[in-house]
């Protein structure tokens, strides 16, 4: 028997009837042969953390722009926490902790420079229908590995696809916007509980609010430290999670999901659409716009960028001209943008 064997007979000893088994999976759209040491979903997670999307999380916006400090966040270190918290339930819930793990880990691989910020920058540049969720999705398929994709599971595309929740329900009532497995689910809340504790602490260490102004609704609910509040939430959930009419039921307290979703509304009113930030948004828009604009008319220059980018021949699906530069603006890094709009727009000096 292979290790990977033994593994899946192993989980079929501590994962609950309501969590997804390696061995269970769905597949790959392109069949491959097993790995004899990892799981299908360990295999996901491996491919996800090597590749140049993850990586590139790294030097991408969560908030602030290009912080200087060294303590903000980036991307990176929300996808890990993400992952973190994941894993955390998915084990006290006795689900799939690779499958979590996976993820959480590929959930952001389709984000955009400079945060939301250019995700709305594409939606208006490219189409409406831009969404980072979606991207990601497209990242694991079409554009890593120059255009071989990931071939990753079922079970984790969907976790990746489904995990976006923009300023709806914390937990929806309708089912189609969940992920078909409750490790899907978990993620989805996981990045919630992850975005309201990280960005709380790095818009108070810019001075961008006070700890003073969060509610106190939220603070003697929730707690007044990052551990606090995160434990609170974390535990709220494990506890209150619930077997209904056959189905497990991700939920929590009436009065801690109300803290979380002041707590989100206090953060977008006075952290995303602060003055301070918001200004820094609008000039990032710019710049993509601008380079998006430059790109569509200078194919010559944006073959050789695609080439800089491992891209060069993911457009095997014959994507139109926009689709590629869009693709190609998304997976820009904050530094990258920046610098290639200087390069291109800004004067160089005669010597």
């Amino acid at each position: 028997m292979s290790i990977r064997k033994q593994y899946e007979a192993r989980e079929e000893g501590f994962i609950s009837s309501f969590g997804c088994r390696s061995a269970e999976t769905k597949g790959r759209v392109k069949e491959e042969e097993s790995c004899p040491i990892r799981t299908a979903f360990q295999v996901d997670r491996d491919r996800i953390v090597y590749s140049n999307a993850f990586r590139r999380l790294k030097h991408k916006t969560q908030v602030f722009l290009t912080p200087l400090g060294d303590e903000y966040r980036t991307r990176l270190t929300h996808t890990l926490e993400v992952a973190q918290i994941s894993k955390t339930i998915a084990r006290a819930l006795r689900l799939n902790e690779d499958l979590a793990d996976a993820i959480a880990l590929g959930h952001d691989l389709g984000h955009t420079p400079f945060g939301h910020g250019g995700e709305i920058a594409l939606k208006e540049i490219f189409s409406p229908d831009f969404s980072h969720h979606e991207q990601s999705l497209r990242v694991v398929d079409l554009i890593e590995n120059n255009g071989a994709g990931l071939n990753l599971t079922f079970e984790v595309r969907d976790g990746i696809l489904k995990h976006s929740k923009g300023v709806g329900q914390i937990i929806p009532d309708d089912e189609n916007e969940l992920a078909g497995t409750i490790e899907g689910r978990v993620v989805r809340v996981a990045d919630i509980m992850a975005y309201l504790n990280h960005d709380l602490d790095d818009a108070v260490r810019s001075g961008v609010i006070r700890a003073d102004q969060v509610p106190d609704f939220c603070s003697d609910l929730l707690g007044r430290t990052h551990w606090e509040r995160a434990t609170t939430m974390i535990n709220d959930l494990v506890f209150s999670s619930e077997v209904k009419d056959g189905k497990f039921a991700l939920q929590m307290t009436d009065d801690i999901y109300s803290a979380m979703t002041r707590l989100r509304k206090f953060l977008y009113e006075n952290v995303y659409r602060a003055p301070r930030v918001h200004k820094e948004f609008v000039k990032a828009k710019k710049v993509l716009s601008e380079l998006y604009h430059y790109f569509i008319e200078n194919g010559e220059q944006l073959e050789r960028e695609l080439v800089n980018m491992d891209m060069a021949d993911y457009n095997h699906t014959n994507p139109s001209t926009s689709r590629i530069v869009c693709d190609f603006i998304a997976s820009m890094t904050d530094r990258y943008a920046l610098n290639l709009y200087r390069r291109i727009f800004f004067p160089s000096p005669m010597v």
